[in-house]
């Protein structure tokens, strides 16, 4: 459950920060200034904690309402530049080219993804 309390700033303003910073390709600065032009004056640093103390918490959430996968779905991966690093991206995809599941780490992904939806055919 999403603990909002001792924060400074509305609920719904950090929700939307959140929210728009997972949907689109902003930056916490971005969001900072955004947010200054509809009167809400944020530091892009405090955005930043929102992200790391409630995006796992809302994933978490969120996959609890996901649709099941069928039994057949697939590994594919792609070489990604994170942070000035190239590393791969392992991504499931179900029949239909569908998401399953995605993260940076090999070994964790298959975990993850088997974890949460069995072994693939």
């Amino acid at each position: 459950m999403l603990n909002f309390k001792r924060m400074r700033f509305p609920i719904d303003v950090i929700l939307v920060c959140i929210r728009w910073y997972v949907a689109y390709p902003l930056s916490y600065r971005h969001l900072e200034e955004m947010m200054e032009e509809r009167g809400v004056s944020v530091d892009h640093s405090s955005i930043n904690r929102w992200a790391i103390r409630f995006l796992p918490l809302i994933e978490k959430m969120a996959r609890k309402h996901k649709r099941p996968v069928g039994g057949s779905w697939r590994m594919d991966e792609t070489y990604i530049k994170v942070k000035g690093v190239w590393k791969y991206l392992y991504r499931a995809v179900d029949k239909h080219g569908k998401t399953v599941d995605f993260l940076l780490t090999a070994k964790r992904f298959f975990d993850k993804a088997m974890g949460a939806n069995g072994d693939p055919d």
